[in-house]
């Protein structure tokens, strides 16, 4: 008995395929056309600069470069992918550009800060205060502490008035009236000038204390009013996220409302709840025009909110810009210093956050 062996089968050949034949640009080609544009404008806008004698427009050639971009990738797109594709080409080439200009302030704003505040971020300048400092020297540890102070003061305020209305106005207050006109408050409340918030502090506590009175708290109050509006509304929204199914189980057990949001509601929206406070300190940490009116300015340590006038970073900041003495980059160097102390705390500060929130928030895995 004679067996034959099967020859092997053999795989079928595929031509070789080109993106171009299929419809399809390769992925290389928007980066190289991107390129490629760049170079081209760009060997324009030099020519142009030389025979007219001044220098190269910088901003004029990456706005006429993106254009060029835009026009030449929608209309190959549109040869050899079609309208559709190069339509999408086209807004996805539109947002990304859209995303680099909104990019270009930040970027440059705290590039300036550092290169300008780098120099005076030393030992004395965490140190010491400037009482008795003319000239060169000194340090802002006094504008450190009251900011740190004022602000940790204003936020025990505003978060627990902030955060039990948020409650309210979601598992209480659902088509009632008086939630309805706490909302157009606090929606009204956002809008207002954080001067005319330096004015209210100031006036309710001139009614007890008398006129002219500086104080720490009365900053803090200030900025509390600024920041409750952002806490209700960052906090309400965060809440209504909640799917109603948890709050049914909970009461399907017979837990009470109270501890259902306590133990359900709040646990499940506290990371969305801590970046809104956040959100509000970084809208108040660097207010002036009230501090200004309510804790006013001083050269020396102040440890007492309810005692005597307390230095923050932002009057400093203002203070050392505006009343220089000599040298005057003593001063400028000062007040970039504590510029950029300010971008640090608030960085620093939504590190925390984002720290607090991925600890404490419900965990999905089994």
């Amino acid at each position: 008995m004679t067996s034959t062996v099967a020859p092997p089968r053999s795989r079928p050949q595929t031509p070789p395929s080109t993106s171009l034949r299929n419809g399809r640009l390769p992925a290389w080609v928007p980066w190289a056309l991107l390129g490629a544009t760049l170079l081209v404008v760009l060997a324009v806008f030099a020519v142009i600069a030389l025979a007219a004698g001044e220098g190269l427009n910088v901003a004029a050639w990456l706005i006429v470069s993106a254009i060029a971009y835009l026009v030449t990738i929608f209309a190959l797109s549109g040869i050899v992918e079609g309208r559709r594709k190069a339509v999408d080409r086209f807004v996805t080439g539109l947002v990304t550009i859209a995303f680099l200009i909104a990019m270009v302030p930040l970027i440059s704003v705290a590039w300036t800060v550092v290169a300008n505040g780098v120099a005076r971020f030393d030992a004395d300048f965490f140190s010491m205060s400037i009482r008795n400092i003319v000239g060169e020297g000194g340090g802002a540890l006094h504008a450190i502490v009251g900011t740190l102070l004022i602000t940790l003061a204003a936020a025990a305020i505003s978060i627990p008035i902030g955060l039990f209305t948020a409650i309210y106005l979601v598992e209480y207050g659902e088509g009632k009236r008086l939630a309805r006109g706490i909302t157009f408050l606090v929606d009204v409340m956002t809008g207002i000038p954080s001067i005319v918030a330096g004015l209210f502090a100031y006036a309710l506590f001139a009614l007890f204390l008398g006129p002219g009175i500086r104080l720490g708290i009365m900053g803090s109050v200030a900025l509390a009013v600024l920041m409750i509006p952002v806490v209700v509304r960052s906090s309400e929204e965060m809440l209504r996220l909640v799917p109603n199914e948890l709050r049914e189980a909970a009461y399907a057990l017979g837990v009470p409302k109270w501890a259902t949001i306590a133990k359900v509601v709040l646990p499940t929206a506290v990371a969305g709840i801590t970046t809104g406070v956040m959100l509000s300190i970084a809208r108040v940490i660097g207010e002036t025009a009230p501090l200004l009116i309510t804790a006013g300015f001083t050269a020396s340590m102040n440890y007492d909110l309810f005692s005597g006038r307390m230095q923050t970073l932002p009057v400093f900041t203002y203070t050392q810009y505006m009343n220089q003495g000599i040298p005057a980059e003593a001063y400028i160097d000062r007040a970039w210093a504590a510029a950029l102390t300010l971008i640090v705390i608030v960085m620093v500060l939504n590190l925390v956050a984002r720290i607090v929130a991925r600890v404490f928030a419900p965990k999905t895995g089994r």
